[in-house]
C-alpha cells in the first residue's frame, strides 16, 4: 500500500476497498485526477483508490508528476530524544533534497548537518519512504518522495538552526513532549513516521 498526502489529506493506494474511507475504483488517469481534485477542492478528508494491480496504479500516478527526492531522519541522542526543527510555524524532522550524484544516506547526513549543525551522526537503518504532492509557482505538479533513516547522534554539541533556510528553532524532544506539543503542529507524513517508529520500538 502507498499513502500520499494532498493538502494534508490522505490518498491511499491499495488492492481492496476500505470501508472506513471513501473508495474510488482505479479506472485510468481520469480516476486519479478525480481523486486529487476531490482532495484539493472539496471537504473529502481521505480517499482509498483501489485496484488489483497496485503497482500499475502507482506507476500511472507517479507519471503525472515531476518527482523530487529528499532524505532525512529521526535522529536520536543518548537520552532517546528526537531532534526537531521548527520552520514556518511547524515542527518538522530535518531533511532536504538529494543532490545530483548523492546517495540517500549521504544526503540525509548532509541535510542534518546543514539544518541543525550536528555532524557526528550515524545511520542505524532505513525506516520508510513518505510521499506528498504540491504545486510549484509555475503550476508544475511535484511528487515529493522522502526517504527516512533512523539515526544516532554521538556528539555533545548544541544544535544550531539554519536560519538562512527559515529554520527558527532546533531542539531535542522526548516522547511525552512530542505527543503533547508536536503532534497536531506538524505534517501528516511526520505523524505517520513517528507513529511507525513508536510502534516498532514497542514491538522490539
Amino acid at each position: 500500500m502507498y499513502k500520499v498526502f494532498v493538502n494534508e489529506k490522505k490518498l491511499s493506494f491499495s488492492s481492496s476497498r476500505d470501508e472506513s474511507l471513501k473508495n474510488l475504483k482505479y479506472d485510468g488517469i481520469s480516476s486519479l485526477e478525480m481523486a486529487i481534485d476531490m482532495l484539493e477542492n472539496t471537504s473529502t478528508a481521505a480517499i482509498n483508490m483501489y485496484s488489483e494491480n497496485v503497482e500499475t496504479m502507482w506507476q500511472d500516478f507517479s507519471q503525472m508528476f515531476r518527482i523530487v527526492e529528499a532524505a532525512g531522519g529521526i535522529v536520536l541522542n543518548d537520552h532517546n530524544e528526537i531532534l526537531f526543527i521548527k520552520r514556518l510555524g511547524k515542527w518538522d524532522l530535518p531533511k532536504g533534497k538529494i543532490e545530483k550524484g548523492e546517495s540517500r544516506e549521504v544526503a540525509a547526513v548532509r541535510e542534518i548537518a546543514e539544518e541543525t549543525g550536528l555532524q557526528e551522526v550515524e545511520i542505524l537503518k532505513f525506516m520508510a519512504t513518505t510521499y506528498h504532492i504540491y504545486t510549484e509557482r509555475n503550476g508544475e505538479k511535484i511528487l515529493k518522495t522522502t526517504h527516512w533513516f533512523l539515526m544516532k547522534y554521538h556528539g555533545s554539541h548544541k544544535p544550531k538552526p539554519q536560519t538562512e533556510e527559515g529554520i527558527l528553532e532546533v531542539s531535542w524532544k522526548n516522547e511525552e513532549e512530542i505527543r503533547k506539543n508536536v503532534l497536531g503542529k506538524t505534517f501528516k507524513n511526520i505523524e505517520l513516521l513517528l507513529n511507525g517508529y513508536w510502534k516498532n520500538k514497542v514491538g522490539n
